[in-house]
């Protein structure tokens, strides 16, 4: 439409001409929207709101007086309010690329005089606190010139010839170089270890394989011989159990040739035997009881005997003494003592045969012996008394 104008939107739209609404500024800002200019009365320019770079490269003296090479790239545009579109558009309008020249030179400045209070150290290690203490700075300055800064970037720091940098950084280096080459030996090593783990598993997997392979070998050849085998074997265990059948068969007929045998033989002998043992205790218990009557028999008899044949036995002895010389001394008396005594020794000759017989119930020969020795003993006497010639008796 012939006299409507419209701004781009990165774009300000500067009516200038007439007085009314500009409000002592010397022309309208218009952003966003369109404006119906009156032709011949009013005059359009338009004023960029795009963004801008600048590129500084400049030389700074530290503040321990070594010179340092700084390149920098300044991010700006020309501010959204009223004011500051003003401003540019005062300053600018005519020749817009004159913000970028303008910007650089600001910076410049304000590079110089903040790396001139900073060490060299401080200006490496910190390089975003040296852009933000340059924006700060420049902050005030750019918005008098409409413009406002979006970022600072500070791209290289050189101290040129003279190795101040390298020197600083040389312990760094070393330290990277041995970090490096420690990481180097153990990415190195971890390469050998991986290789020969790698080696292990395979050996392993080859042993593992190897040994699957036997087993499978040995059970095939087992197979096969069990296969081979089963013939002989059910052979060789059908014989065995006849074998078996026939050694059974074999013991239950010696064990019932065994029973008939002892049915047969031993029964009867050992029927026969108690039989005989029988028999005999009772001959012997009837012996004993013989035996022991005729030793009572015998002791009666005995004892008759000797009390029938007593007085024989002193006439016999008083009969020794018939053709002795004999001197009495005192008399009667004294004959009568050795017709006492004559008695007496019949009387204990009685006594001995006794006991002796009484001691020796079970033997009957040496209840004779006893009684044997008996005469023998008086015999003597009798003998002894007829040698040694005549007895004095006191």
């Amino acid at each position: 439409m012939f006299g409507y104008r419209v701004p781009a939107p990165d774009e300000a739209m500067l009516i200038s001409g007439g007085r009314r609404g500009l409000g002592g500024a010397p022309f309208r800002v218009v952003t966003g929207h369109g404006k119906f200019v009156v032709p011949f009365f009013r005059k359009t320019r338009f004023l960029s709101l795009a963004m801008c770079e600048s590129e500084v490269t400049e030389t700074c003296v530290t503040k321990q007086g070594i010179a340092l090479h700084v390149r920098a790239v300044i991010a700006f545009k020309v501010g959204n309010d009223s004011e500051s579109i003003i401003n540019a558009g005062q300053r600018f309008l005519s020749d817009q690329d004159q913000m970028s020249v303008l910007t650089g030179r600001i910076f410049a400045g304000h590079l110089r005089a903040i790396i001139g209070s900073m060490t060299v150290e401080e200006i490496v290690t910190e390089r975003q606190k040296l852009a933000a203490e340059v924006l700060d700075t420049s902050k005030t300055e750019m918005a008098k010139i409409g413009l406002i800064v979006d970022s600072l970037q500070i791209q290289s720091i050189d101290d040129g010839d003279t190795g101040y940098i390298d020197a600083m950084s040389a312990p760094h280096k070393a330290a990277i170089q041995r970090q490096a080459q420690i990481a180097q030996a153990q990415a190195t090593q971890a390469a050998v270890e991986a290789e020969q783990e790698a080696a292990r598993q395979q050996a392993e997997y080859a042993r593992q394989t190897a040994v699957v392979k036997a087993q499978y070998s040995a059970e095939v050849d087992r197979a096969q011989a069990q296969a081979a085998q089963a013939g002989p074997l059910a052979h060789a265990h059908a014989q065995q159990e006849v074998l078996d059948a026939q050694t059974e068969l074999a013991q239950r007929q010696a064990l019932l040739r065994q029973k008939q045998l002892v049915a047969e033989v031993v029964k009867p002998a050992e029927a026969e035997a108690e039989r005989v043992r029988i028999l005999a205790a009772a001959e012997a218990q009837r012996m004993k009881i013989q035996a022991e009557a005729a030793a009572s028999y015998d002791r009666v008899a005995l004892d008759r005997m000797l009390i029938d044949q007593l007085p024989q036995i002193v006439k016999e002895a008083a009969g020794g003494l018939a053709g002795a010389n004999v001197n009495v001394l005192n008399g009667a008396d004294g004959l009568g003592e050795i017709a006492a005594g004559l008695v007496s020794q019949g009387l204990t000759i009685l006594d001995s045969v006794r006991q002796n017989l009484s001691g020796q119930e079970s033997d009957g020969h040496r209840s004779e012996e006893a009684r044997d020795t008996g005469l023998l003993q008086l015999s003597a006497r009798r003998e002894k008394k007829s040698d040694d010639g005549p007895v004095d008796v006191d």
